[in-house]
């Protein structure tokens, strides 16, 4: 009988899975598992504050190469971290060291005939005028997507979905999806938080649909381990994918 299919997902804080002590953060990867199919399981190896860099360094990479099997499929999705060149455990150059480490991640899941699915990175809220930056995560997604190309490597770009929808929600609405708290609110921030990278549950719950939105669209397998999105999710989302 063939083994349950897992989903290894692979990245950093924008998709990990939260502590009490952080909520109401709460990573994508998280409300991920809604959409996961009731004989698929999810294995979310996300860290906080990782790089494609640092998850290697510090064995993440190693354990999930202990653990994917055939058919399986590896989700790799990191940036955030990738840019902080001042922090030699982490920092990563776009197209130099950033690439040859992607290429380690997909030859884990190549090397058992799993299958690797490259995510750029979701969008930081940085608002440039009455839009989101480009450039919000520096190049990396850019270069996630040559290298993706070069390699013959599945890739979808949640960088440009996650930044058109919250352009559409405009720069004061997109402060519902992100960790926005005023003094008073949360126990776990008393004096207020005001962090334009990491998601509250409703902003976790929106990227999910928009990367389990993408994935549907798409030809690649994964889509049929996933539940569909209700009729009047796939309408709002959809046009977020053919621009």
């Amino acid at each position: 009988m063939r083994k349950k299919a897992t989903i290894f997902i692979a990245g950093d804080s924008t998709a990990a899975i939260k502590v009490p002590e952080k909520r109401p953060e709460t990573g994508w990867g998280e409300a991920f598992q809604a959409y996961v199919k009731e004989n698929v399981r999810l294995d979310n190896r996300a860290i906080n504050g990782k790089s494609t860099k640092s998850f290697i360094k510090e064995g993440h990479l190693e354990a999930i190469e202990k653990s994917i099997k055939s058919g399986d499929h590896l989700i790799i999705q990191f940036g955030h971290n990738d840019q902080k060149l001042e922090d030699p455990e982490r920092g990563t150059h776009p197209y130099e060291d950033y690439q040859q480490n992607l290429l380690k991640y997909v030859q884990v899941a190549q090397s058992v005939n799993a299958h690797p699915l490259l995510l750029t990175s979701v969008t930081r809220r940085n608002f440039v005028g009455n839009k989101i930056a480009e450039n919000s995560v520096g190049d990396y997604p850019k270069a996630m997507i040559e290298f993706a190309k070069q390699n013959k490597v599945p890739v979808l770009d949640i960088h440009k979905i996650t930044r058109e929808f919250l352009n559409a929600a405009g720069e004061e609405k997109s402060k519902d999806y992100f960790l926005h708290l005023p003094p008073g609110q949360s126990e776990n921030y008393p004096e207020g938080i005001i962090d334009n990278t990491h998601f509250n549950e409703a902003g976790a719950a929106r990227t999910a649909q928009l990367i389990v939105a993408a994935m549907q669209e798409s030809n690649l397998p994964i889509k049929e381990l996933l539940n569909g999105l209700d009729t009047s999710d796939n309408e709002k989302l959809s046009g977020f994918l053919h621009n």
